[in-house]
């Protein structure tokens, strides 16, 4: 099958919608937590969440803007400059989906869907306390993107908690260990297995790569 833009854009909308939504593979399933002094403790599903650099410590995530749908959550990074991402666990994921269910202002989609806000003193942003893997962040950057009227949310780590035994001594985090989720287009969502690490890739071990697939082939064909 191929799909050209002409063909893509005369597609059935919702189809076109779940194939550019999953083309992409799976992403990471996080629950955002926000907090408004008015409306209270926010919790929303994304998987546009992304890595920005290391140092400083930033991630980012996409978000519509608010002025034909309520983006309660983007509302309450504005207001309170901080918020929280939440790794989202195999047992969680029906809890967590139904967060992205439009509610009104006041609902608390922690009460609604049955997940615990956990405050740390000093940081105005709820955690989920369920999560295995949680991040406090700050505010850094809104930088609208126009091509679709979206905006990339940039925010800087102030915390991170996560079990000991999910990080290996080089400092990579086993998803595997920790229970994670991933979702593809809007609603599908996946578990994660380890296969395999390899090191920093060099242009002077190609030769160990060459070799490497060379005895697969000959093995394949034996």
């Amino acid at each position: 099958m191929h799909l050209t833009k002409y063909l893509i854009k005369e597609m059935n909308r919702v189809k076109r919608l779940n194939l550019i939504n999953s083309i992409t593979g799976i992403k990471p399933a996080n629950l955002i937590g926000s907090s408004s002094v008015k409306y209270g403790d926010n919790l929303a599903i994304f998987s546009s969440v992304v890595h920005l650099g290391s140092d400083p410590a930033l991630l980012g995530f996409i978000s519509r803007p608010s002025q034909d749908v309520p983006r309660h959550t983007l509302r309450n990074i504005y207001e309170n400059n901080v918020y929280t991402i939440n790794h989202v666990n195999t047992n969680q994921i029906m809890r967590a989906h139904y967060t992205s269910a439009k509610m009104y202002d006041q609902d608390s989609e922690f009460e609604k869907c049955h997940f615990t806000p956990e405050y740390i003193d000093g940081f105005n942003a709820p955690f989920v306390k369920e999560a295995k893997v949680k991040i406090g962040l700050e505010l850094k950057e809104s930088i609208p993107i126009k091509s679709n009227n979206t905006v990339m949310i940039v925010g800087e780590i102030q915390h991170i908690f996560i079990p000991e035994e999910a990080i290996t001594e080089q400092g990579y985090l086993r998803l595997d260990k920790i229970d994670a989720t991933g979702i593809s287009g809007l609603n599908s969502y996946y578990s994660f297995n380890y296969l395999n690490s390899f090191p920093y890739a060099r242009k002077k071990d190609l030769e160990t790569l060459n070799l490497k697939l060379s005895d697969e082939k000959a093995t394949s064909t034996s």
